[in-house]
């Protein structure tokens, strides 16, 4: 910080405009690759998954809620867990307040996981989060959709995630998938993002990626070490 280029506010205006440029071609880009992602082609569902839900068991279908397409956030929650995972968690936090907006727009979002409903709840009530949360442990929705491994896939090193063998022992691990309903009911997968693919959603990040010490994480343990729940932080 203390070693930062000092100049005129001249100088920093040139330097400005310079990186406005690249800002500009990089939202370009952006736009064109969003356009890609939704001329996707997409996979018909055909399976039959079932969801614990506060109004009881549902099908994907109802995890629609009356609107034509579906965001599913994949919270790692392995039902042997007590707590959920603190990086998906810090995903959470952004979640609240979503939904009128997403709405709007004709669609419905909401976070997936193995663990029973009842933990879902008082996980999600200890650290203030509104946003619907289903437990897709008595179904192979995680499984399918490649964020959840089962032993022996673990044991053979056959489990693939991110659209590539799977290089860690983790029963559970994050993405986020999109389905879209027509109108005769059927449902189709269009998207799914695992890894830094899901960094777009986390608003915090998008922030500290503005500030001069960008988000910090150079010589820590590993990048997200610094995180915490959200009722934790400053905590000795």
């Amino acid at each position: 910080m203390t070693d930062h280029r000092i100049v005129s506010r001249q100088e920093w205006l040139s330097a400005r405009q310079e990186l406005l440029a690249k800002e500009k071609e990089f939202t370009q880009m952006r736009d064109a690759l969003s356009q890609w992602r939704r001329d996707l082609p997409w996979v018909k569902i055909t399976k039959d998954y079932a969801f614990e839900t506060p109004k009881g068991r549902q099908s994907l279908a109802g995890l629609f809620g009356g609107h034509s397409q579906l965001v599913v956030y994949h919270f790692m929650f392995a039902p042997d867990w007590e707590s959920g995972c603190k990086s998906c968690s810090f995903w959470a936090d952004h979640f609240n307040g979503l939904a009128p907006h997403l709405a709007a727009r004709d669609v419905t979002m909401l976070a997936v996981s193995r663990a029973p409903l009842a933990k879902l709840q008082a996980f999600a009530k200890r650290l203030g989060w509104s946003f619907p949360w289903v437990s897709s442990g008595d179904s192979d929705f995680n499984y399918d959709f490649n964020v959840s491994f089962r032993p022996e896939e673990l044991a053979s090193s056959k489990g693939v995630y991110n659209y590539q063998p799977l290089k860690m022992q983790m029963t559970d691990l994050p993405g986020i998938s999109v389905f879209v309903k027509d109108a005769d009911g059927a449902i189709y997968h269009t998207y799914s993002t695992y890894g830094r693919g899901i960094e777009l959603v986390n608003a915090t990040y998008q922030y500290l990626d503005l500030v001069p010490k960008g988000r910090d994480e150079a010589g820590l343990p590993h990048s997200m070490s610094w995180v915490r729940y959200n009722d934790q932080y400053g905590a000795a």
